[in-house]
């Protein structure tokens, strides 16, 4: 549970409000302390502007960031203002639990458990202090955070309208940290292979196989690292009839390639929730 009392929370979400209400630029930040984390997990919100905050119910598009980065991540690399702006859309960048979470509930470690958080605490947190279409919510993220938001979205499809990954680590036999940071959230990768197809994303597609109603997209950069494994999972989608849409185009595991591939996750999720 939160350590923080529900009246701090009542009172901590009017004065989130107010703030976003008032503001001009739309761009606030809240903190959620739980005891499913190592340390408080910080947020920042993009609320399109010239919206009637009272009246408007909008969607959502939820960022993860990627190993090493945080919440403000995403927001280094493209305008995130300007895409809520021009999609209308509420964005928001969490810390997702520090800079190594992964995005799942570790096996091994008590004060790592993403998942649980998200799902118990954080998105009903969203849901009750912004003015959110239930359904319209979308999760993607690069590379660490493309593997958490499809692997959030698989495994909880009716909470999502869709999901997103760029670069992401959709199997995680195939990360260069399965050695090092993977190996510290599940066990030394040599004794625990299993765990770690337990946790990987591909593992989960069966979830919403065949013709499913939630539509989700993924890409890689031809000369990035993962595009076999992206490529993995482009085909398994195809042997499932599942209803994803898949690109690559040139580009490697950087920056350069995330700004301009994030651009068709905004339209896909436009087209989605239109």
């Amino acid at each position: 549970m939160m350590k923080i009392t529900k009246l701090k929370i009542s009172l901590l979400s009017l004065l989130f409000i107010f703030t976003i209400s008032c503001s001009t630029n739309a761009q606030k930040q809240f903190v959620l302390k739980s005891s499913y984390l190592k340390q408080a997990d910080t947020s920042i919100v993009f609320m399109p502007k010239n919206m009637d905050f009272m009246a408007d119910k909008l969607p959502i598009v939820i960022m993860l960031h990627g190993y090493g980065g945080d919440y403000k991540q995403w927001n280094s690399i493209i305008n995130i203002q300007e895409y809520a702006d021009k999609y209308h859309f509420i964005v928001v960048c969490p810390d997702g639990g520090g800079k190594d979470s992964w995005y799942f509930d570790s096996p091994i470690l008590r004060n790592s458990k993403y998942e649980t958080f998200f799902i118990e605490e954080y998105l009903p947190y969203l849901k009750e202090n912004l003015p959110i279409d239930t359904n319209g919510i979308f999760i993607t993220g690069l590379s660490m955070g493309g593997h958490g938001a499809l692997y959030l979205f698989l495994r909880h499809p009716e909470l999502f309208a869709s999901a997103g990954s760029t670069s992401g680590v959709l199997d995680l036999n195939y990360s260069g940290l399965k050695y090092s940071s993977l190996s510290n959230k599940l066990g030394e990768y040599n004794d625990n292979k299993k765990r770690f197809d337990e946790f990987s994303s591909i593992n989960y597609l069966d979830n919403v196989k065949f013709g499913t109603s939630h539509p989700f997209i993924f890409d890689c950069g031809n000369k990035d690292h993962l595009y076999q494994a992206n490529k993995n999972f482009k085909a398994k989608c195809d042997s499932l009839g599942i209803n994803a849409f898949y690109f690559s185009f040139p580009g490697r595991h950087n920056r350069m390639y995330w700004k301009e591939s994030i651009g068709w996750h905004f339209e896909f999720f436009n087209r989605v929730y239109n």
